[in-house]
């Protein structure tokens, strides 16, 4: 009986193992197939390309308020979700008008971004002084406030990575540096999942993600660097602002642990509501925050050190 038991152990494990491994391939393939289309226009030079990063930026932000939204009133707690969706829409729309230059604003990306945040904070907590009876407005304003700074300003990095302007002589070509940057996050899962199931054995936060453990957690740091030495090896010098491998070295690791923390985060927001995924904008596979989670938290991080490190030598 007692080995009988073992076998029925060792097959629940297989089948959950299986389950999540095709979880995981699902996801894997659908973000392949979606950066494909994205890149083989940003890549080969289309004339549309800015307006393609610009649709499909609107695009994830829009449903990733919903989704965020969703998972708020999963937890039974209160928004005004549709003044946030318009404060989201508001602010990638007019930073993509001002950093593409189609419709320059008279200030700073960081002022206009500032601006339209503190509107958005006057006029949440006016509506909360109309809303009768209502939820205490620390709650209200507060977790409104939260999905845009979380899903739209996280994603407004995105846009400023492809459409920054590097300082007077640096060769960077935008398609790449966007392409550069998605692919070292992205190894980050996949090294995480491949040596996880090798050989993973010590649970990182399992009160919060159970899969995770920290032969992944290296496993993510080692993939992501290697991605990053390659291409900052092909691509350095001609596509990606005179990177070099030191600084592939520095910033891989960098996003790698970016990219744990924000798919822990993402779980813990999933975990607070009782969802399993945060939407079904994928059938079978997930919501779009379950896809962007490592960017979300990562684009900031890129950004930064492109800008503080990188054109500062």
């Amino acid at each position: 009986m007692p080995e009988d038991n073992k076998f029925d152990e060792l097959l629940d494990d297989l089948l959950e193992s299986d389950s999540w491994t095709l979880v995981f391939l699902r996801r894997f393939a659908s973000t392949v197939v979606l950066l494909g289309v994205v890149f083989y226009s940003l890549l080969g030079g289309s004339p549309y390309a800015v307006y393609l990063v610009g649709g499909v930026v609107m695009l994830l932000n829009i449903v990733g308020l919903l989704e965020f939204y969703g998972m708020v009133e999963e937890n039974g707690l209160p928004r005004f979700k549709w003044l946030g969706l318009a404060g989201g829409v508001t602010l990638v729309g007019a930073l993509f008008l001002h950093l593409s230059g189609l419709a320059r604003a008279p200030v700073s990306a960081a002022e206009l971004e500032l601006g339209i945040l503190a509107v958005l904070l006057l006029l949440l907590l006016a509506r909360r002084v109309f809303a009768h009876p209502a939820p205490p407005a620390f709650a209200m304003v507060g977790h409104t406030m939260l999905g845009v700074l979380y899903v739209s300003c996280l994603l407004g990095f995105l846009l400023k990575i492809y459409l920054m302007l590097p300082p007077y002589g640096v060769r960077l070509h935008p398609g790449y540096c966007l392409l550069f940057f998605i692919l070292t996050t992205k190894c980050s899962d996949i090294g995480a999942f491949l040596l996880g199931s090798m050989i993973g054995r010590n649970k990182m936060i399992p009160a919060v993600s159970p899969a995770k453990t920290w032969e992944g957690f290296a496993g993510a740091i080692l993939l992501s660097t290697a991605a990053a030495l390659v291409m900052a090896h092909y691509w350095g010098a001609a596509k990606l602002g005179g990177m070099t491998l030191a600084h592939a070295a520095a910033l891989g690791p960098v996003l790698a642990v970016g990219a744990v923390l924000g798919d822990l985060i993402e779980s813990v927001f999933k975990r607070d509501s009782g969802v399993k995924d945060s939407g079904s904008f994928f059938p079978g596979i997930g919501g779009v925050l379950d896809l962007l989670d490592s960017l979300l938290f990562n684009a900031p991080l890129m950004y930064l050190y492109l800008h503080l490190v990188l054109f500062n030598e």
